[in-house]
């Protein structure tokens, strides 16, 4: 098996044009010809196969870093379009997109909603704190401590229910513009799915 082998090896000419231009012929392998394509003949002149050429370490560790890096992209193109069908699965028009956008700012609203009653309950107890207080001359370290822990805890629970008022809209501000982007991609994707009479698909 070893004979027959060699004796393969024996009967291929490799032949390749070097950076100078030259054409060089062996009957192995191309040292001057190790960064460029040789061709491997046998003995009647006929191409039986061509040969790459031999990278260096760092040449091979940059073939296979830009191997990885064009599967990642690859990767990323199709986990695209995989988000962009799902997309335009779940809002086929403009009017489902809507009313999906409606129904996710209830909640939010309805929060608020609440949050606003309450704050008016506050504030309400607010003047029947007022009330109190005018009997100390308006000065709360003239009150009662008692007193004075009801006006602290209604400015704190006030204070609270703004802010979680303030969070709420911030939140639906969020959620806005996510539909917003939704909205931007999926027009384009229905004008290609549903293009008008000029763009019609054959």
């Amino acid at each position: 098996m070893a004979m027959a082998a060699q004796c393969a090896v024996a009967q291929s000419v490799y032949t390749c044009v070097d950076k100078n231009g030259r054409r060089l012929t062996a009957d192995r392998p191309i040292p001057e010809c190790i960064d460029r394509e040789q061709r491997v003949l046998d003995r009647t002149g006929t191409e039986r196969r061509r040969m790459g050429p031999t990278l260096s370490e760092n040449e091979r560790v940059e073939v296979e870093a830009q191997r990885r890096a064009d599967a990642e992209q690859k990767a990323r193109v199709q986990e695209q379009k995989r988000r962009e069908r799902a997309l335009i699965t779940r809002y086929p028009d403009e009017a489902t997109h809507q009313a999906e956008r409606v129904a996710a700012m209830e909640p939010f609203n309805d929060l608020i909603v609440l949050a606003n009653k309450r704050i008016e309950q506050l504030r309400a107890d607010r003047v029947s704190i007022n009330t109190e207080l005018e009997f100390y001359q308006n000065d709360p370290k003239k009150a009662p401590t008692k007193l004075q822990r009801r006006i602290a805890d209604n400015e704190e629970e006030l204070a609270d229910q703004q802010r979680y008022i303030a969070a709420q809209q911030e939140e639906k501000r969020r959620v806005s513009q996510r539909f917003d982007a939704e909205l931007v991609q999926l027009k384009l994707l229905w004008a290609v799915d549903h293009p008008g009479p000029s763009g019609a698909k054959n």
